[in-house]
């Protein structure tokens, strides 16, 4: 078996004195992409912004490529080729389309595939069509595309997608899961997607949160077997 990328080891994680991540383990290996899964405040966010340096956790290591990171800056999380998708995401509305992606472009070292402005707008063309476009201006699926590519740009070995399909039109979620599904020959990803007909069609592994907790970690295969017994845990679309 494939050594792990990203490995959480016991992570407990807090908002104030509430207690959201409860000895969360899991892996990312190299080449594959996770689902990460469960209802509407089950911790998955939370374990995003955890891995991502934005929600340091109280106990537990979170190990990138073998090196601990927890407690890290965001910044620094960045730098060692963690690329963040956030939900909502959170690109620089008054910044053209070129400059969205040029930011990211002067911060990038990942160490994964050097990912230049060429590449990003080979995949998502319509980026190109709207590069002098300023992005607050953009649609919710352009908004998205432009957002994956901004994080493409740091040149990541592991990308954290939160709620990508999130408000999007059935087409747009479509052409979203093709690029996601090229983008797996590449690098590896963490996804977290209410969506699950689009996770299940991607995911290589799924892990299953309820309340902060672990409940089901395995393959694609062993959840789709699963599945019925596991639906109480899922409040999924």
């Amino acid at each position: 078996m494939a050594t792990e990328l990203l490995a959480l080891d016991r992570v407990n994680a807090f908002y104030g004195d509430s207690h959201v991540l409860h000895d969360v383990s899991l892996q990312v290996r190299p080449g594959r992409l996770l689902a990460l899964l469960g209802r509407n405040g089950a911790g998955k966010s939370t374990c995003m912004q955890a891995i991502a340096g934005l929600l340091p956790p109280r106990s537990g290591r979170i190990r990138l490529g073998g090196a601990e990171v927890q407690g890290s800056a965001p910044e620094a999380i960045c730098r060692r080729g963690v690329g963040f998708v956030p939900q909502g995401r959170r690109i620089f509305p008054t910044l053209t389309v070129r400059e969205n992606l040029d930011v990211a472009a002067r911060r990038g070292a990942g160490g994964g595939k050097r990912w230049s402005r060429d590449d990003v707008q080979a995949i998502f063309p319509r980026l190109k069509e709207r590069e002098k476009q300023l992005a607050g201006s953009l649609s919710g699926g352009e908004q998205q595309m432009l957002a994956i590519g901004r994080a493409l740009m740091t040149s990541p070995v592991l990308l954290l997608l939160d709620e990508p399909s999130e408000g999007l039109a059935p087409q747009i979620v479509h052409e979203l899961g093709r690029v996601l599904d090229k983008l797996k020959d590449d690098i590896s990803i963490l996804l977290v997607e209410q969506n699950l007909g689009l996770a299940l069609q991607l995911a290589d592994d799924v892990v299953l949160l309820n309340t902060g907790r672990v409940v089901f970690d395995g393959t694609r295969e062993e959840f789709d077997t699963r599945q019925p017994e596991l639906q109480r845990h899922l409040g999924i679309a």
